[in-house]
Order: C-alpha cells, then sequence, then structure tokens
C-alpha cells in the first residue's frame, strides 16, 4: 500500500512493475532527466507511454482505487504500482535437478 505521502517519483524507484490502463508493463525506466518511459504489449501491438518530470510530480493518488493518476499528451492514466515481482528465473529446479544427480 502507498502511503499517502509518498510521491510517485518515490513509488516508481521501489517497485518492480506498473500496470497502466489495465496492461501490465514489466518494461519501464527513468532516464537520466527522471522521464518516465513506460512499454507493453497489448496484443500484438506494442504501446508506449512516456512523461515529464513535471507530469510525474503532478500525478495524485487514488486511495480508493491504490492506483496513480498521471496525466500525459495523450490524456490522463491510471497507474498500479506492484513491489512484488516474480521473476522468470528457474534457479530452482537447476538445484533440484543437480541434486537428483547425486
Amino acid at each position: 500500500m502507498t502511503a499517502v505521502t509518498d510521491t510517485l517519483l518515490n513509488t516508481l524507484l521501489h517497485c518492480g512493475m506498473v500496470e497502466i490502463d489495465g496492461l501490465h508493463a514489466f518494461e519501464f525506466s527513468l532516464d537520466e532527466d527522471d522521464n518516465l518511459h513506460i512499454e507493453c504489449m497489448d496484443g500484438r501491438a506494442a504501446k508506449h507511454w512516456a512523461f515529464t518530470p513535471a507530469q510525474i510530480q503532478a500525478a495524485t493518488f487514488d486511495s480508493t482505487l491504490q492506483s496513480w493518476l498521471i496525466t500525459g499528451d495523450s490524456g490522463e492514466h491510471r497507474l498500479v504500482c506492484l513491489g512484488d515481482v516474480f521473476g522468470g528465473d528457474n534457479d530452482d529446479d537447476d538445484e533440484d535437478d543437480e541434486n537428483e544427480d547425486a
């Protein structure tokens, strides 16, 4: 849960994945100027959003929906920042295979 005093920038620095307008985006980054870039696939279509530091700073947290409202050049968007993300790493399987060979 995000505290009301957190900023979107601070929240982004500590999350592993974002959801934008209902689409899960594992690819998001802040560049050296703190511009936010989000990329995801919607079916076969690649989608990209970019937000300036001013737009990030102006974002507001909706405590009812536990999400951020941010307005970019293409209109208003809803961001959900997810902290705990499962990776595609299957190291556990490799360890099990090694133990079976012993």
